[in-house]
């Protein structure tokens, strides 16, 4: 009985897996408009490869209570969160890069800096290194542990650079980019208490005319799961946003408004 229990369990994911959704099968680029061509180990591939909800999935917190303005969000990413309110806004723009990184096995690439400018670096925590906090006193201590590259180990490091970093932190450390130049991956930061980010998913360009458009993704406080925004002002191309020509003015998503000028990128 336990097998059978067992390989119906094994069953049930592989069919889940199946049948689940990814970003760039339910969200068509609008009518006209094509992906932009993007190699296979690429951010960009990462990112249209990600796992959706089924559709109509409610957007829940870290405490699996529903978000209040659920009228935000086109589709909600599937990827656990964790129960403690730690992945925000932030937070979830790190944790996507982290995520791709660590799949690749570019370890030496995962680091972040905490809001004190300490650097939190993967590789120093997978061999076995753990950070000590006190006050605005950040080190490095050895906890005794052997090398451990597992996922569990990644997501520990995680949690503990989302406790310490932030949009401020990590405003800091990306460099800006023109907004005209805009590319998945990116990400519109405004940096401070309050602040916000989200991340470009995706973008398809119209092959006759050059236009180009757009998806986003963000979290929120409280921590809440990574979902594709809406368009708030263009009911008919959301939740695409469509990239104009000039670097001046302002971009307006459901819960926050970015000047153009706050978008920044990945080294």
């Amino acid at each position: 009985m336990k097998y059978l229990l067992i390989c119906a369990g094994l069953l049930l994911i592989v069919f889940h897996s199946w049948g689940q959704e990814r970003l760039a099968d339910r969200i068509a680029p609008p009518s006209g408009y094509v992906r932009e061509t993007c190699s296979d180990n690429s951010f960009t591939t990462y990112l249209r490869n990600l796992p959706l909800l089924p559709k109509g999935s409610k957007v829940l917190l870290y405490n699996g209570k529903e978000k209040a303005n659920q009228a935000a969000a086109f589709a909600v990413v599937d990827m656990e969160i964790g129960n403690r309110d730690l992945q925000q806004c932030a937070d979830a723009v790190i944790r996507l890069r982290a995520e791709y990184l660590w799949k690749h096995k570019r370890y030496a690439d995962i680091k972040f800096n905490f809001t004190s400018g300490f650097t939190a670096e993967y590789k120093k925590w997978a061999e076995g290194n753990r950070i000590k906090v006190n006050g605005n006193q950040v080190q490095w201590y050895a906890s005794g542990k052997g090398v451990d590259y597992s996922y569990k180990t990644f997501r520990n490091y995680l949690d503990m650079v989302f406790m310490y970093a932030g949009t401020a932190s990590l405003s800091r450390e990306l460099p800006a980019v023109l907004y005209t130049s805009l590319q998945p991956g990116d990400v519109f930061i405004k940096g401070g208490s309050p602040g916000h980010a989200v991340i470009v998913m995706d973008v398809a360009i119209h092959p006759n005319t050059g236009k180009k458009v757009f998806l986003l993704a963000q979290s929120y406080m409280p921590a809440q799961q990574i979902h594709i925004l809406v368009n708030p002002t263009s009911r008919n191309l959301s939740p695409w946003y469509e990239l104009t020509e000039t670097d001046a003015g302002k971009l307006c998503t459901p819960e926050w408004i970015f000047e153009k000028k706050d978008l920044k990128r990945f080294k």
